[in-house]
């Protein structure tokens, strides 16, 4: 056995989508990269979704968890990523599909970039709606994001099936007790989770993922909003008892210089945008109580984004002059 290779899970959650379920395991099974293992967590469905597993059960890489008791999203982050042995997890719902060189294209990502902990892709909607979304034309490292997440509760990240997380970072925050909070849209759990326990977060281009689009898609209907129109207010104290549990499983505690941090943060971005220089200039303005680090904060966060804007005015310059010639 190659002791360098890197070996993969793939989680695939599943309630009540049996007629989606097949096509979203053959996309698995058929990348040109093998996944070592796959495993189906069925969450107690009521239709046939029993019945199409049973039909993959004789494949060796696949494996399946049928729940006894419906118990929501985050219930079958717990328990397929307590049952996967693979050095990076993937995630898939049941209803979308992976294009079949994703799993390639994203190991040869980690290989290339040995730091990544946390990589999310570009995806195609699919189904009643057709668009390619991107956060960016080009591949971004994102650096790290403790500080961000933790005090304005910043989302950096993609929809579940986009996301792939080192097994060392998950395991820092996975799994969690709160399923009931997270019945629907656990795909928070991961990002917020990876974020605190301090991932290093990439993004790829390339849109390998399929995200299918239809009447029963929760989070893109918003189906939760229309049953409990508190929801987001809700959401904003299940988010942190989410934060608190983390924080006390990895016994975090918060920055004392909290500027000087922000900073030391930003800097892990290698080309940091607007909205980046942004969110620390109201991190430390807002939450900063040392009055001597806020003013040095703020200046010396001005100072480094005159000093980006410098660098990316030069590169261009650089880059008209090449072309001229």
């Amino acid at each position: 056995m190659d002791k360098n290779k890197i070996t993969t899970s793939c989680l695939i959650n599943n309630y009540n989508y049996a007629e989606f379920l097949p096509e979203a395991i053959n996309s698995a099974l058929n990348q040109t990269v093998k996944f070592d293992e796959i495993i189906i967590v069925d969450d107690a469905s009521t239709d046939n979704s029993a019945e199409v597993i049973a039909k993959f059960t004789q494949i060796a890489n696949v494996k399946f968890i049928f729940k006894e008791k419906n118990q929501g999203q985050l219930s079958s982050f717990n328990e397929g990523f307590l049952a996967a042995k693979g050095d990076i997890v993937f995630f898939l719902d049941a209803d979308d599909i992976y294009e079949d060189q994703y799993l390639e294209t994203a190991l040869n990502f980690y290989k290339r970039r040995s730091e990544c902990d946390f990589l999310f892709c570009a995806y195609k909607k699919f189904g009643a709606i057709e668009e390619t979304f991107q956060t960016d034309k080009v591949d971004l490292d994102l650096g790290y994001s403790v500080i961000r997440t933790l005090y304005t509760g910043e989302w950096i990240g993609s929809i579940t099936s986009t996301l792939s997380i080192r097994r060392e970072i998950i395991r820092k925050f996975l799994p969690i007790p709160n399923i009931e909070d997270w019945r629907v849209r656990a795909d928070d759990c991961l990002v917020w989770g990876a974020s605190l326990v301090g991932a290093k977060k990439f993004y790829m281009s390339k849109p390998l993922v399929m995200y299918r689009i239809h009447p029963n898609n929760q989070y893109h209907n918003k189906k939760f909003l229309d049953i409990d129109h508190n929801y987001e207010y809700k959401r904003f104290w299940k988010r942190n008892s989410l934060f608190n549990y983390i924080m006390q499983k990895n016994t975090f505690s918060l920055p004392l210089l909290l500027a000087f941090t922000s900073i030391n943060e930003l800097k892990t971005i290698p080309c940091p945008k607007y909205d980046d220089f942004i969110s620390y200039l109201k991190i430390i303005f807002l939450f900063e109580h040392n009055y001597f680090w806020k003013a040095k904060g703020i200046i010396f966060l001005f100072s480094y984004f005159l000093k980006i804007l410098l660098i990316k005015k030069l590169k261009l310059a650089d880059k008209f002059h090449i072309i001229s010639n």
